[in-house]
Parts: structure tokens; C-alpha cells; sequence
């Protein structure tokens, strides 16, 4: 019986492999692969050619023994597990995130920390060195985690303005403020006279610029009688709204300050039996995909969540390279649907 000799298996290309073909030095294709500084374009061009004809793979392993560095990322929800499934402006940021970081060949961890022993635990792990930095989702003013991995200088970048560390931690945000005038604005101009508001929580920056936006737009007019207070979930949205009901039954609108919390709104007035907008008129903030499915469709203020997170994970990268963290604010848009 003739026997035939298993085939070699084909060696993985090298760095050396790469530099023949892309006719450089070694250190040229090393400098390309850790991030291309100091590398002329077209010895750039040249490089990244030769790694697509040869197939070339980075062994990211033995990259971080030399360079200190678990090339990862952790996507860190300060909120209780079950809001990452319920609010959706969650899985569009961690989505976001993901495919920012992918471009990179770079992993995303998710995380989530809403009590104190999952605090201690995630930061042991984060400050031990297992990535390279977070992106900080839905921060409250003044948290203790954000403390804790300063002090062992993680580079942080945050998603909204992280109350209480403005100064230390770098972030990207919606226009909160100017959001929250516009919507006012546009009840206003829809003939409304009673408007109210169901804010987020204070201790977080949406649920305090918001609010601070709203109350700008009023001016003189603006009533403490009209604001109930929200925090950011369904249930809490319908319990804010029977409230603002009960105290203030002359209402004709409310900005309320997330989708999900306004879908709950809108239960509350159902059950009351108002029509919308016919007797009130909502407004949320978000369209992150759960506004276009409401009954009646949710007006509400947009914001450019897939630029969030492809800003927070260019911010996160030049903090983990050494450079200042910085602060970008991002503009909403008023998306008019059936509700107002």
C-alpha cells in the first residue's frame, strides 16, 4: 500500500518575512505593528501591503511581555446587570465600542460594577494590569471606583461628564444642556403652557444637565411643582408620571429625560386616560431604537451614540499612550415623530 506523507504544516509568517517583502528593517515593521510611529508613509503602505500578502499575524502574547501592556480594553457598566439588557443605549455604546476597538485588533471586556463587592473585585482585576484602560459608562458623582483607578493611574475615559472628576478624567458627552432647551422649546411652540419634567437621577451628568437645560429654557416661568424625578428605568419613568398627575393634573406636556423612562410616561397617561398628544405631548432623549416603536412614536432628542463611542475609544488610546485626556461635547438633533 503506497503511503503518503502528511503535508508540513506551512510555517507562520515572522516579522523577518514581512521586512523581506516590504524591503525594510525589522524595526520599521515592529514600529508599524505598535502603532506606526516614526514610520514614513510609504514605508507604512509598504509594510501594511507586505503583512496582507503574507498573512501576518501579531502574536499579541508576546507583544505584552514586551511592552507591559494586555493590548485589551474593558467596557465598564457602573449600573445593575439587568439595565444593560433593559436600556438600550447600553448595547449601542458597548456595539460601538466593540467595533472601534476592532480596527485595532484589540479586545473589549465587558464589565459591570453596581455594588461594593463587585467594585473591590473589578477594580483588583483592572488595577492589576489585566487591560490597558476603561471606557466608563453612566458614572454617578463622585464614585468611588473612578477614585480608586486614578490613584493607581488607570487611564479612564468616560461616557458623559464624570461628576466630581471633570478636572482628572477625560470624557465624551451629548450637548445634555442644549438638548433638554430644544425639546422644552419645541413643547413650548407646540402652544403647551404647563410643561413638566422627569429628570433623570441628579447624581449622574444627563440627569443634571438636563434638568439644568430644561430649567434654563422656562426661565421665570419654570415650576419646581412640574419636575418629578426619574432614574433612567421603565418603572420609574410610570411611577414619575403618576406623580406629576396627582400634583400638577393641569400638565399639557413633559420633556422626559430618556426613552425608557418615557415609555413608562406613557403607560401612566394611558392608564389616566390621556391622550397623547392630543391632551399631553412627550418628549424623550436618546432615539437609541426603543423612541420609532412607542405608542404613539416617541419626539425625541437624538444622540450620535456610534460617534460616542468611536471618540471615547480614540480618547482612551491616546491616554494609554501618554498623551492629556481630553473632553468633547457632541451636538443632539430633535427628531419630530407623533408624541409632540
Amino acid at each position: 500500500m503506497e503511503q503518503h506523507t502528511p503535508p508540513t504544516p506551512r510555517k507562520r509568517p515572522t516579522i523577518r518575512d514581512v521586512a523581506a517583502a516590504a524591503g525594510v528593517s525589522r524595526g520599521t515593521v515592529s514600529r508599524v505593528i505598535n502603532g506606526g510611529h516614526w514610520v514614513s508613509p510609504d514605508a507604512l503602505a509598504a509594510v501594511n501591503e507586505a503583512i496582507r500578502a503574507t498573512g501576518y499575524a501579531a502574536n499579541h502574547h508576546a507583544r505584552s511581555l514586551v511592552t507591559g501592556r494586555s493590548n485589551s480594553v474593558a467596557f465598564l457598566l457602573t449600573e445593575p446587570q439587568h439595565l444593560l439588557f433593559e436600556d438600550p443605549n447600553f448595547s449601542i455604546l458597548l456595539r460601538g465600542a466593540a467595533e472601534a476597538l476592532a480596527k485595532r485588533e484589540m479586545p473589549l471586556l465587558l464589565m459591570v460594577a453596581s455594588t461594593p463587592e463587585e467594585r473591590r473585585r473589578i477594580t483588583a482585576y483592572v488595577t492589576a494590569g489585566h487591560v490597558d484602560g476603561v471606557l466608563l459608562i453612566s458614572s454617578h458623582r463622585d464614585d468611588p471606583l473612578v477614585a480608586s483607578l486614578l490613584c493607581a493611574d488607570v487611564p479612564v475615559i468616560a461616557c458623559g461628564m464624570p461628576l466630581g472628576f471633570e478636572e482628572q478624567v477625560g470624557y465624551v458627552t451629548a450637548d445634555d444642556a442644549g438638548g433638554a432647551r430644544r425639546m422644552t422649546r419645541h413643547l413650548l411652540d407646540q402652544g403647551r403652557h404647563h410643561v413638566a419634567t422627569i429628570t433623570g437621577p441628579l447624581d449622574t451628568p444627563g440627569g443634571t444637565m438636563r434638568l439644568a437645560g430644561y430649567r434654563e429654557e422656562l426661565g421665570d416661568r419654570f415650576d419646581e411643582t412640574l419636575v418629578a424625578h426619574g432614574d433612567y428605568t421603565r418603572d420609574g419613568g410610570e411611577q414619575a408620571m403618576r406623580e406629576l398627575l396627582a400634583r400638577r393634573p393641569d400638565l399639557d406636556a413633559v420633556f422626559v429625560a430618556s426613552d425608557l423612562m418615557a415609555s413608562g410616561a406613557l403607560v401612566a397617561l394611558r392608564d389616566a386616560g390621556r391622550s397623547v398628544p392630543e391632551d399631553v405631548a412627550v418628549g424623550g432623549f436618546d432615539d437609541s431604537g426603543l423612541a420609532a416603536n412607542l405608542h404613539p412614536p416617541l419626539t425625541t432628542m437624538r444622540q450620535p451614540f456610534e460617534r460616542i463611542s468611536a471618540e471615547m475609544v480614540r480618547l482612551l488610546l491616546e491616554v494609554i499612550e501618554g498623551q492629556e485626556p481630553a473632553a468633547i461635547t457632541l451636538p443632539t438633533s430633535l427628531v419630530r415623530r407623533a408624541s409632540a
